[in-house]
């Protein structure tokens, strides 16, 4: 394979930034709020969602893990955008991303739903690694941190926006109504995005056939630092489904709250992210990446432990979510601008991996979050979240 002829300068310093790439990213970023919320909406309604499907809460915590296995698939995608081009593969994400929401929307049937919604999972599995390789590219590692935990102030938005905005319409106009907005917006998001990113035109390559495309995942598969981080990502993301698929129906048990009342309450959770993300932006690049992973992980495992000592109040409970989420959000964000270097020649491959180990540990947290909620409790629960990011740590480590 020849070596790309040129590759985009890499800025020195975020105040040399040209304000079109800025603006690049920062749309981009906007527009990956829709792919946060159209994973993420599911969890604290599955209730509603399951009375508007007809079937039990249990078969909806299916799909969403059905949803989470899509990044699995992401994994062989990463060397596709490597070679292909971000822009292509951004592209690409929304276009699956819009087929699924809208798909939802006109179908309303159980497995259709499970389809579409596993169409959704693999959109942000193409989406997330190209986008993320392409700001990888063009920053400057001292300042990777600071970027990435911009960007990713898209996630806390699907908890402060997304997810309290698909509530009211839930509430409103009824069960199917978030998928159609989500689809929309997805739609308007190709339409800017082509016009906004120019084709990669440096990135035209060619091709070794398969084995350039086997070459990248056997570098993948072949780094210790690559698979400790990919365990770490596992087992993080583990442990927060675990506790995530089954909040919303701890809240409306546990509180008696309604659909809007859990939407509202998610905002928390979205401070909490957002806190994360700031932290992230604000100390990582001073403290080191490294080091904020395993102070994030370490707090992490205090937190899912101390968790259902909070969970006979509302307040303290809310008090509660917001620290989990403050210090997972601290430690996945850190664990993404790590992942941006580990492989700089196969960037889109390298964050490939991270989405599909973070895929299968949430698709494995929601499959036994209900069993273990029905077994034990919050206790359970938080006991479980503990030693799974305990497991975490233990996998950085090695690596």
């Amino acid at each position: 394979m020849k070596e790309r002829d040129k590759l985009p300068e890499k800025v020195e310093n975020l105040d040399g930034m040209e304000t079109g790439l800025a603006v690049k990213i920062g749309v981009a970023a906007i527009f990956r709020i829709v792919f946060n919320t159209a994973r993420r909406f599911t969890y604290p309604f599955a209730p509603a969602l399951s009375r508007g499907l007809g079937v039990p809460v249990t078969s909806v915590t299916s799909i969403i893990a059905v949803n989470q296995a899509a990044g699995l698939l992401g994994t062989f995608l990463g060397p596709v955008s490597d070679r292909l081009g971000y822009r292509a593969m951004m592209l690409a994400g929304l276009g699956l991303l819009t087929t699924g929401m809208l798909g939802c929307g006109f179908f309303p049937y159980y497995f259709v739903v499970m389809a579409a919604l596993f169409l959704a999972g693999l959109a942000k599995s193409i989406f997330d690694p190209a986008f993320q390789a392409f700001v990888g590219e063009r920053v400057p590692y001292k300042k990777r941190g600071l970027v990435i935990g911009l960007t990713e102030f898209s996630w806390a938005a699907s908890s402060l926006i997304g997810i309290p905005v698909a509530g009211i319409l839930i509430d409103r106009l009824g069960w199917r109504s978030p998928f159609f907005v989500l689809g929309i917006i997805g739609l308007t998001g190709i339409i800017s995005l082509f016009f906004m990113i120019p084709s990669d035109k440096y990135r035209v390559i060619k091709s070794e056939g398969a084995d350039g495309y086997f070459k990248a995942l056997r570098k993948l598969a072949e780094s210790r630092a690559s698979l400790g981080t990919l365990g770490l990502i596992f087992f993080i993301s583990m442990a927060n489904d675990n506790l995530f698929v089954v909040y919303g129906l701890w809240l409306e048990k546990e509180f008696g709250l309604s659909i809007i009342a859990i939407g509202i309450g998610t905002t928390v959770i979205g401070v909490a992210e957002f806190a994360g993300e700031a932290l992230t932006a604000l100390l990582s690049d001073k403290f080191g990446l490294r080091r904020s992973i395993a102070a994030g992980l370490l707090f992490s495992s205090v937190s899912y432990l101390l968790f259902p000592l909070f969970g006979k109040n509302l307040s303290f409970a809310l008090a509660g979510l917001f620290m989990v989420f403050l210090f997972f959000e601290f430690a996945i964000v850190c664990s993404i601008s790590l992942c941006t270097e580990i492989l700089p020649g196969a960037r889109a491959t390298m964050m490939s991996g991270y989405l599909a180990a973070s895929g299968l540990g949430r698709m494995t947290g929601a499959l036994i979050g209900g069993p273990v909620w029905l077994a034990g409790g919050l206790p359970a629960t938080g006991v479980v979240a503990a030693a799974v990011s305990l497991l975490a740590l233990f996998s950085f480590v090695w690596g």
